[in-house]
């Protein structure tokens, strides 16, 4: 990896599951297009947010990329080396430098393991601590994410939600990563409790140089943590930017409607602003719509949308959009 690539690159990604029929012989009837040619890159010590409704294939994307779900097609490079189609031996090295902190809290630890177990094993498994040193390591990052010395020996069941994303977080951090994904890490918890998550997030990466792909529903959330944000619909990226240039100038419709979901604490603004309501389903991803695949539900759609798939396009430096009636630009 030299000075000017990306930490992590991602060029066509795609990931379908294949539907099958049939009791004696099963065959193939159709495919589920989870993830269907996403490409997106992150850099040293940067945070990209990726939001999209449910369904549009964040999660699979997030796991696509570090191999807990081998991709489809596509390519993904981390620290200058391709991870498709590498073995899973030579994958171990590389697992040290991307973690993944996961959605659930009350489902990601072992309810068999004690707190010290669950944050030690990365360690002990690739070598890094044993014995007394590896004690001291898991004291330091309980530590580090606001847990007591002696919490080590109690179980996950014994703690709350928060603290059972903070035991997660020190999991994460055990092996010492360049990437962590965090896979919605925070919703599902309490407001207050998102907070704390939040800076704890912010505050870690600040001292350790981490990159993050932070998938989140919570579009004020994004904002405060991300530097550059990707919108997904539908297994594809639609737009992407940096922060201030998407919430400011939302350029693909889909965009528009969800900012203009998200509410304004003054009652007035919020009941006088335009507001862009949406219409029906997200399509299925077995059967997704010829064209753009957002058309069935875009108050701008022409027949052009249902016949041609726009490009993702550079509007401005750093901000690409595939529509072919963009928003909030000289040709929208």
């Amino acid at each position: 990896m030299t000075a000017s690539e990306p930490l992590l690159e991602v060029t066509d990604l795609v990931k379908h599951f294949p539907i099958k029929s049939g009791i004696v012989v099963e065959r193939e009837v159709g495919r589920v297009r989870a993830v269907d040619g996403v490409s997106l890159t992150l850099n040293q010590g940067e945070t990209l947010g990726l939001v999209g409704e449910s369904g549009c294939g964040k999660s699979t994307l997030c796991r696509a990329i570090l191999q807990l779900t081998p991709p489809t097609s596509g390519s993904v490079r981390f620290l200058g080396r391709e991870l498709v189609g590498t073995s899973r031996k030579d994958l171990r090295p590389l697992r040290r430098d991307m973690q993944m902190i996961f959605q659930d809290p009350y489902a990601s630890l072992n309810p068999r393991k004690r707190v010290g177990q669950i944050i030690g094993d990365p360690m002990d498994l690739h070598g890094l601590a044993s014995g007394a040193e590896l004690n001291r390591r898991v004291q330091g990052l309980l530590d580090r994410v606001g847990l007591r010395p002696e919490h080590y020996n109690r179980f996950p069941h014994e703690f709350s939600g928060g603290q059972r994303q903070r035991i997660g977080i020190a999991r994460a951090l055990a092996l010492e990563p360049k990437l962590i994904v965090a896979d919605e890490p925070v919703s599902a918890l309490d407001v207050s409790v998102q907070a704390q998550i939040i800076n704890l997030l912010k505050d870690l990466q600040s001292d350790l140089g981490l990159s993050y792909l932070f998938v989140a529903h919570d579009l004020g959330v994004v904002r405060h943590v991300s530097d550059r944000v990707a919108v997904m619909y539908l297994g594809k990226v639609v737009e992407n930017s940096d922060t201030d240039g998407l919430y400011d100038r939302p350029i693909h419709p889909y965009s528009n409607a969800l900012l203009s979901a998200v509410p304004i604490p003054d009652p007035r603004l919020n009941a006088a602003r335009d507001r862009v309501i949406l219409e029906g389903d997200v399509p299925s991803p077995t059967n997704p719509p010829e064209g753009c695949r957002f058309h069935t539900r875009c108050p701008w759609s022409t027949e052009i949308c249902a016949a041609d798939e726009p490009a993702l396009s550079l509007y401005d430096p750093g901000h690409a959009a595939a529509c072919h009636h963009p928003r909030n630009t000289q040709a929208g």
